[in-house]
């Protein structure tokens, strides 16, 4: 029998207080947003409250990779028009909502789905969101809420697309998904079932830089080894200069960018397509 000297100990999983910790650590501990109602432009957003399923899945907050994403989506810099959509671990919800109410009417998605997990806490608050932004929706946009379990079947999910014969969304979007390394497979599930075997499917990635390095490394392989290609970007999404223009709860542009720069973003579609640089 081996001695407990050679006996290599897996390293735990970071708990849910350990992420938030080290999520906030570069604002000293405060969240990224402290007003109690989320602003970005004309959306007004809550999070949800901090108990149950909400305060260990962390949907209790809103991270800084939500406002990148809701950036490139202001800029245009997520094609959009036309598009069916669907964010994962949604939250708030920002990204998603941000795509059917403040893209440019020339990128309006045809359908936007925003799913997280089905605890009673969580969907409430999600819908209590969706139902307080309804009126901003584009005309043209058909917006849809929904509880969903990284790993279970998707069907329902994509019986909401509006053309079947092409079975998954054009855009599955993730924010600050990455840090819970454990449920990794299940993500790159869900991932590879729902976003479209096409050419010009795109899945968008921001992720903060609090996020252990090994644990990103490990959803990037897990990824790659389901035939994702995703590259990491930078200098495309304007560095740490914040290029938004519409108002975010009371935060100047310096705020915005030092919250941008505690994120990584990255672009992935499926192996053997054309790789392109959005």
């Amino acid at each position: 029998m081996p001695s407990s000297q050679n006996q290599q100990v897996e390293p735990k999983e970071q708990s849910s207080e350990d992420i938030l910790s080290d999520a906030l650590l570069f604002l000293g501990g405060k969240p990224v947003v402290e007003n109690e109602i989320i602003s970005y432009g004309d959306l007004k957003l809550t999070v949800a409250p901090k108990e149950g399923k909400a305060n260990t899945l962390l949907a209790d907050h809103l991270f800084s990779p939500s406002l990148l994403l809701a950036e490139q989506i202001e800029q245009g810099a997520i094609f959009l028009q036309g598009r069916t959509l669907i964010e994962l671990g949604a939250g708030c919800s920002l990204p998603s909502l941000a795509a059917c109410t403040i893209s440019s009417p020339s990128n309006v998605p045809a359908l936007v789905v925003t799913s997280d997990y089905p605890d009673p806490i969580i969907l409430g608050s999600l819908k209590s969101n969706v139902e307080r932004n309804q009126a901003l929706v584009s005309p043209t946009c058909k917006l849809h809420c929904r509880g969903y379990e990284w790993g279970q079947d998707v069907a329902e999910l994509l019986t909401l697309l509006q053309n079947p014969s092409t079975p998954g969304f054009d855009i599955v979007i993730l924010s600050d998904l990455l840090h819970f390394d454990a449920s990794h497979d299940a993500l790159v599930k869900s991932l590879s079932l729902l976003l479209a075997k096409t050419v010009d499917a795109r899945v968008y990635v921001a992720a903060g830089k609090y996020t252990l390095p090994k644990v990103v490394s490990s959803f990037l392989q897990k990824a790659t080894d389901a035939g994702l290609v995703l590259i990491e970007y930078t200098d495309h999404i304007g560095g740490s200069r914040w290029l938004g223009t519409l108002p975010v709860s009371g935060l100047d542009a310096e705020a915005l960018g030092i919250r941008k720069n505690n994120c990584r973003f990255w672009v992935g579609q499926w192996a053997g397509t054309k790789v392109v640089v959005r």
